[in-house]
């Protein structure tokens, strides 16, 4: 066996024992002063004194604390972090029983070097076992009682170990180089074995005292610990001393045989520590964090777009890139009652312009110029489109004819564009131009039947979907979706325009030649109530509907209500013949005024008081006679046959601006009213109300909606006719033929309305002159003039109606309208081939005592 000395750093080493308490032999290092021997199984302490400082042997340096900026992840090159390495530990037997893993620091201490876990002490077990293995034929030599020594100091070493790790104090950890010192004492010693065991045995002697509470805590502990393979050849570190310690057993160091090796030359001390002020691992990481955030932002922004609102951003690249275009649809046309067009569509170019490209003025006068011509325009209105630069739309005209849009195209005129659409057209100018109306820049209908039958003649327009680029042009090969446009439907009226033009121009002549303000002409079929003209004059010119007046674009023949006159004074006879008061031969004594209340009212013309039938005073058309027959009747009686007739209410049948004019209740009558509205005046009407009225009379009594909508074509473009009108009785036909006859005598030489006889043809008619109430003036002014009648007489079939309104030349009805009766009523039963029934009117009774 081995013995060496422990080395101190005072003066020299002193000869120790056979072992320490890591392992045989060993002996530990007191900081400062005399070295202190180790034990051979036993707890006794030899005391020597140290060894003088030498080469070989240098005195330890003091001991630095750790840097506490050194980081745990500094570089690899840390002295505390590298591994040990064989080279570092002491060569021969006692090598093998070291515990050094790690360079050793200047002084010999460990107390720099960090704590080593319980892995690393696995570590050294495991070199220290290849170690070992290499020697066992020197621990085989050992005795018995030895090797038991060195296991009970392994075990009692390692607990202090454990609880100085524990405890976390850096003064208590024993240093590694020690142990190495201790074990190659252990090899120098081992050869001499009696001497170290009587160096031990009196050590034991002088430090049995100190040992003792080890030695308790020995026998506490060691029950609880178990001996790992191996660990009995370790040599664990001594807890240094309280003080100053002896020399180890002598004051000269043991002798060195010849065979024992020289100690190993002292390692270099250790580099001083670099003040690190970052780390580029710290950076990287750092950098790492922050390349995360802001990816991870990235990826959540990626996840909402392609996944939570990938079908709204899908939806918005859709509506940018797809369009809808309107297909528009083919309006219906309108016809007469023959089928003739009076209104008709035909194809026609959308010209639109992208102001944005023409920058230069120049260029931009000489387009407006061109444009102007060719369109009708005016070159202002071209030029302040061209010059709002800052749109890339604007609209030049809508209803380009085909070939002017092509000769444009082809001027090269720069951004022009056409699109394909429709105009509407009216080859009978003003025919019926009021009636028929005309259709706005939308394709809506404004006034007349465009208005009023726009969802049967507009129709229903087409969509197109299509993808279109940033030009707006389509880009080929994409998908479409197209809904075909449905065409309006032709609409037929009951309008024969043969007769409608007979009545316009019968009119107008009249009202230029009386120089009235306006005129209107009604022609009616007595027995369907259909209108066969509707005229006004002055008439709206529908190919010039722009720039016509506001009056002439109402149709007056059923929106201007006016006070019939005498024409209504049949409603009164109607009443008293149906009320049974009086009968067409009553005879009244008949003055040519009469008072009423607080007003005289006269005829139009002086007369001596005279015996006068009811027919007679039909046809002379007596005021006074007609107020004396509705006396009889009543005022209730009287407001309920005008009801009856149609008035205070609006005419049906799709007629378009009828009016319901105006009829006050009779209990709101005024005393004079009561009177006059025997013979038309306090109450209004239209000129259609009226026609309805002679068309009840003329058929019988019975009471037909009028109609100007004769039907309309279907899809398959089969005429489909429309509803009959609504027919009412009104009065019996007894009471009609009365009625007639009554009319016929006012047609004839001694009536008012002889200037409406048609010969051949039996007439009856009556005449009308009213005061002319003016609203724009807020009084009455003027005159209405107006005859009424039908023909044949005897077998009606058509009714006429003519009114001009404030004529200047003339104002009495039998003077001024009578004549247009006679005019359109002759053309009119020659062009519907009515012919004269051949029969005379039979004899009555006209003057009283005849």
């Amino acid at each position: 066996m081995r013995e060496s000395g422990g080395r101190g750093q005072g003066p020299g080493r002193g000869a120790g024992g056979a072992g320490s308490q890591g392992g045989p032999g060993a002996a530990r290092r007191t900081p400062g002063g005399p070295g202190r021997t180790g034990r051979q199984g036993g707890s006794a302490r030899s005391e020597g004194s140290g060894r003088p400082a030498s080469p070989d042997n240098p005195p330890r340096q003091p001991r630095k604390r750790p840097d506490p900026l050194d980081l745990p992840f500094g570089p690899d090159d840390d002295p505390r972090a590298r591994p040990s390495r064989d080279d570092d530990r002491p060569r021969g037997r006692a090598g093998a029983q070291s515990r050094d893993t790690g360079p050793r620091t200047p002084g010999g201490r460990d107390d720099d070097r960090p704590r080593r876990t319980s892995a690393e002490r696995d570590d050294d077990g495991r070199s220290r076992r290849t170690s070992a293995e290499r020697d066992d034929a020197g621990r085989s030599r050992r005795a018995p009682g030895e090797r038991d020594d060195e296991r009970l100091r392994g075990r009692v070493q390692d607990q202090d170990d454990r609880r100085t790790l524990r405890e976390g104090r850096p003064g208590e950890t024993r240093s590694r180089g020690r142990q190495d010192d201790d074990a190659r004492a252990r090899g120098d010693r081992a050869g001499d074995g009696r001497a170290g065991d009587g160096r031990a045995a009196d050590g034991r002697a002088r430090g049995g005292r100190d040992d003792d509470g080890r030695a308790r805590g020995r026998q506490d502990d060691g029950p609880a610990r178990r001996t790992r393979p191996g660990e009995r050849d370790r040599v664990p570190p001594r807890r240094p001393a309280d003080g100053p310690r002896g020399p180890r057993g002598g004051d000269v160091p043991p002798p060195r045989g010849p065979g024992r090796r020289p100690p190993a030359p002292p390692r270099p001390p250790k580099p001083p520590l670099v003040l690190r002020l970052g780390s580029p691992r710290r950076r990287v990481n750092i950098g790492l964090i922050g390349m995360t955030f802001v990816l991870s932002i990235f990826a959540g922004r990626l996840i909402q777009m392609q996944g939570l609102d990938s079908k709204v951003y899908e939806a918005a690249a859709v509506d940018q890139r797809q369009h809808v275009e309107t297909i528009p649809a083919k309006r219906g046309s309108i016809t007469d009652a023959g089928g003739h067009d009076l209104a008709v569509t035909v194809e026609a170019r959308e010209l639109s312009i992208d102001p944005s490209k023409i920058t230069d003025a120049g260029v931009r006068a000489k387009i407006a110029k061109v444009l102007a011509q060719q369109l009708g325009k005016s070159e202002q209105d071209m030029a302040a489109k061209l010059a709002r630069t800052d749109t890339r739309y604007q609209r030049l005209a809508s209803d380009v004819d085909p070939l002017v849009a092509s000769r444009l195209l082809q001027a090269s005129i720069p951004a022009l564009n056409a699109k394909k659409t429709y105009r509407r057209l009216y080859p009978a100018g003003d025919l019926a131009g009021s009636l028929i109306g005309f259709v706005g820049d939308e394709g809506k209908g404004l006034i007349g039947i465009e208005r009023t039958s726009n969802k049967v003649l507009a129709g229903r327009d087409g969509r197109q979907r299509v993808e279109t680029g940033r030009d707006g042009q389509r880009i080929p090969m994409t998908s479409s979706q197209r809904t075909a446009p449905v065409n309006g439907q032709d609409v037929r009226l009951t309008i024969d325009r043969d007769v409608q033009w007979a009545a316009q121009k019968s009119v107008a002549d009249q009202v230029k030649k009386s120089g009235a303000d306006s005129g209107t002409v009604i022609v009616m079929d007595v027995r369907t109530a259909q209108i066969v003209a509707m005229a006004n004059a002055p008439e709206l010119d529908l190919g010039n509907w722009r720039s016509a007046p506001a009056s002439s674009q109402i149709n007056k023949a059923a929106a201007d209500v006016f006070e019939p006159g005498s024409t209504n004074k049949v409603i009164t006879a109607a009443a008293a013949l149906e009320a049974g008061m009086v009968t067409p031969d009553t005879v009244f004594e008949v003055p040519d005024r009469i008072k009423c209340y607080d007003q005289v009212l006269r005829d139009a013309h002086a007369h001596a008081a005279e015996s006068m039938t009811f027919r007679q005073a039909m046809a002379e058309s007596s005021n006074v006679a007609t107020v004396m027959a509705a006396r009889k009747v009543g005022s209730a009686r009287l407001y309920a046959m005008l009801k009856a007739f149609g008035f205070g209410s609006t005419p049906g049948g799709g007629v378009p601006g009828a009016e319901a004019g105006l009829l006050p209740d009779y209990r709101k009558w005024s005393g004079s009213q009561s009177c006059t509205v025997a013979y038309g005046q306090g109450v209004s009407v239209t000129a259609l109300q009226m026609a309805s009225v002679y068309q009840t009379i003329a058929n019988g009594g019975v009471k037909i909606e009028p109609q100007i909508v004769a039907g309309a074509t279907d899809a398959s473009g089969h005429f489909v006719p429309a509803a009959p009108g609504k027919q009412t009785r009104v009065v019996s036909e007894t009471t009609a033929k009365e009625i007639t006859t009554m009319l016929e005598s006012a047609v004839g030489e001694e009536g008012t309305g002889h200037l409406a006889a048609i010969p051949g043809y039996r007439v009856a008619g009556k005449t009308g002159t009213a005061n002319r109430y003016d609203a724009g003036l807020g009084r009455y002014d003027g005159y209405t003039a107006s005859f009424v009648g039908f023909a044949p007489a005897d077998d009606p079939r058509l009714v006429v109606l003519s009114v001009l309104q404030n004529p200047k030349n003339g104002h009495f009805g039998g003077q001024l309208a009578a004549p247009v009766f006679k005019d359109v009523m002759t053309f009119a039963i020659k062009s519907k081939k009515i012919p004269p029934t051949g029969s005379s009117a039979p004899p009555v009774r006209t003057r009283a005592g005849e």
